[in-house]
C-alpha cells in the first residue's frame, strides 16, 4: 500500500484521475487522497479529501508529511482567468508550486535519503508561442504568449531543477485541451471547444468566438486521465534527463468539430452554433498550437484519440448527461 495525492482533485481531470486510480489501482491498496478547494459530493472514491486551497503551506506541509510516493498536482488558475487576473494566476499557478516543491523537498530531507516523491505536474501546450512549424516537435523551444503559458512552462523548469538535484522524481504532462469537458463553461480561453459541441448535443445554443478555420490540438478527459496515471509507472531514466513531454492528441479545424457533431446529431444541433466574434479569445487562441509530432511520449506508451469523432463519442459514453 502507498500513499497518493491529488493536488486539484475536486476538478474534472482530478475526478476522472481519481476514478481511473479506483478502478485500476497502481497498486494494490493504494490510499488516494484529494486536496481542492471543494470536491464533489458523489466524487470518486478515495481515502482522504482535504477542502484546502493549494496556497496553505500549513495544509501542504500536513499532507506533506504523509510522505505520499506520488503527487499529481492538477490545481491551476484556467487561462482565461489567469490573463485578466494577473496577480490570482502567478499566485496560484507559480508561487504555489514553488511552496509545494520546498514543503516536499524539505520532507525529503528529513527523511534522510527514506522518502523520494515522483512529482506529476500537469503542464500545458500553452508554453508554445508562435511561429510554429506545422508540426510541434519535441525539440521545439518554448516561446509562450501568455500569463498561464509562462507560469507553465516556469513551473516546467522549476520541476526539472529539483529532479536534477535529486530531491524528486517525476514529470511535466503538456495537456492538449481537454475536449469535451463534461458541465459548465468554465474561464478557460479554450472553453468554447467543448462548448460547440456540449451544449448543442444537450438542445443548447453555443457561442463560437473563432473562425471555423481555426486549428487545434485535443485529446478526451478519458486520454488525460491515462496520461497521469500512465506517467506514474515509469521511471526516472526514461525520459533521459529531460522530464517534460508533450501529450498525443487530435489536429483539427473548428469545421471539422462541428462535421464530427453533424454526424453524431445532425443538422439540427449545428444550427444551434452561433458564430459572435470575440477580439481577446481570438487574440489569445491565434497564438496556440496547432499540431504536434510527440514522438517521445508516444514512443513511452502515452496514446489518446485518432479523431475528433471518437473525442464526441467519449463524451457521449461517459458525460453527457
Amino acid at each position: 500500500m502507498r500513499n497518493i495525492l491529488i493536488i486539484g482533485g475536486g476538478g474534472m481531470v482530478g475526478q476522472k484521475l481519481a476514478w481511473a486510480l479506483s478502478n485500476n489501482p497502481l497498486k494494490r491498496g493504494d490510499r488516494v487522497t484529494l486536496l481542492d478547494l471543494s470536491l464533489p459530493q458523489n466524487g470518486a472514491p478515495v481515502a482522504e479529501e482535504v477542502r484546502a486551497t493549494i496556497t496553505n503551506p500549513a495544509v501542504l506541509t500536513r499532507l506533506a508529511a504523509k510522505r505520499p510516493e506520488v503527487i499529481f498536482n492538477l490545481a491551476a488558475i484556467v487561462s482565461g482567468e489567469a490573463e485578466t487576473d494577473f496577480d490570482l494566476g502567478w499566485q496560484v499557478n507559480m508561487e504555489a508550486f514553488r511552496a509545494l516543491l520546498e514543503v516536499f523537498r524539505k520532507e525529503v530531507e528529513t527523511s534522510g535519503g527514506d522518502y523520494k516523491p515522483k512529482i506529476i505536474f500537469t503542464s500545458s501546450i500553452a508554453v508554445f508561442g508562435a511561429p510554429f512549424p506545422e508540426k510541434i516537435g519535441d525539440d521545439f523551444l518554448h516561446a509562450p504568449q501568455t500569463s498561464y503559458g509562462a507560469q507553465k512552462a516556469i513551473c516546467e523548469l522549476l520541476l526539472s531543477d529539483y529532479i536534477r538535484k535529486g530531491f524528486f522524481g517525476g514529470v511535466s504532462i503538456r495537456l492538449p485541451t481537454i475536449c469535451v469537458r463534461p458541465g459548465k463553461p468554465n474561464k478557460a480561453a479554450s472553453s468554447f471547444f467543448s462548448g460547440i459541441i456540449r451544449e448543442p448535443l444537450n438542445g443548447q445554443e453555443a457561442i463560437l468566438p473563432v473562425s471555423d478555420q481555426t486549428r487545434h490540438w485535443h485529446a478526451s478527459p478519458r486520454s488525460a486521465a491515462g496520461f497521469l496515471r500512465h506517467a506514474a509507472t515509469l521511471d526516472q531514466d526514461v525520459y533521459g534527463g529531460r522530464p517534460a513531454l508533450s501529450m498525443p492528441g487530435v489536429s483539427c479545424t473548428v469545421a471539422e468539430q462541428i462535421e464530427a457533431l453533424r454526424d453524431v446529431a445532425g443538422e439540427d444541433a449545428v444550427r444551434l452554433i452561433r458564430h459572435q466574434p470575440d477580439p481577446s479569445i481570438e487574440a489569445i487562441v491565434k497564438n496556440w498550437p496547432q499540431d504536434f509530432a510527440p514522438e517521445r511520449a508516444s514512443a513511452l506508451g502515452f496514446a489518446a484519440e485518432k479523431s475528433f469523432s471518437e473525442i464526441v463519442k467519449v463524451y457521449l459514453e461517459e458525460d453527457m448527461p
